[in-house]
């Protein structure tokens, strides 16, 4: 198992497009439903796989663009520390001043940690100030266990290849 690290950030009114953070339906409208129902069916379909905004269920990140992958880490220590290092560098923008102490943000990355070690995923959001909203997120992979049916980003590896690791 391996985990990767996902980083979003913007207005908080994009963060609150909800249709483009969840999947579509996995069938289509039926036959004779309203145009505008096939329509928006199928610009949600479209969309969402390719759209950077953060998935209301942590494991879709692994449907989206490889590119959007900010790291990738092969033992949940190494990936609780880079939301460490995430946290520390965005935490004089957080809006709530008891999210800016450092034992709070300790506290979230021993926790992360842990829920990585037993390969649950990991997703923190903040707002911030301006208004906008930053979202981070950390995927177990190979396989996921909330979804194990979502194939890693990375794609496949050789047999015999150990997986191409960031960070």
């Amino acid at each position: 198992m391996h985990h990767h690290g996902f980083l979003w950030t913007g207005p908080k009114s994009r963060f609150d497009q909800d249709a483009l953070r969840r999947p579509p339906h996995p069938e289509p409208p039926p036959a004779g439903s309203a145009p505008e129902l096939i329509q928006r069916y199928r610009e949600v379909a479209a969309g969402f796989p390719v759209s950077d905004l953060p998935p209301l269920e942590t494991a879709y990140w692994l449907v989206k663009p490889r590119s959007l992958v900010r790291g990738t880490w092969a033992g949940p220590g190494e990936a609780a520390a880079w939301l460490g290092e995430r946290l520390a560098e965005f935490a004089a923008r957080f809006a709530c001043a008891a999210q800016r102490e450092e034992r709070h943000r300790a506290g979230l990355v021993t926790s992360a940690a842990h829920r990585l070690a037993a390969g649950r995923d990991v997703s923190l959001g903040f707002y911030l100030a301006e208004p906008a909203y930053l979202s981070l997120a950390l995927v177990s992979c190979s396989p996921n266990r909330a979804k194990p049916e979502l194939t890693c980003p990375q794609g496949p590896s050789p047999p015999g290849t150990p997986s191409p690791l960031t960070s």
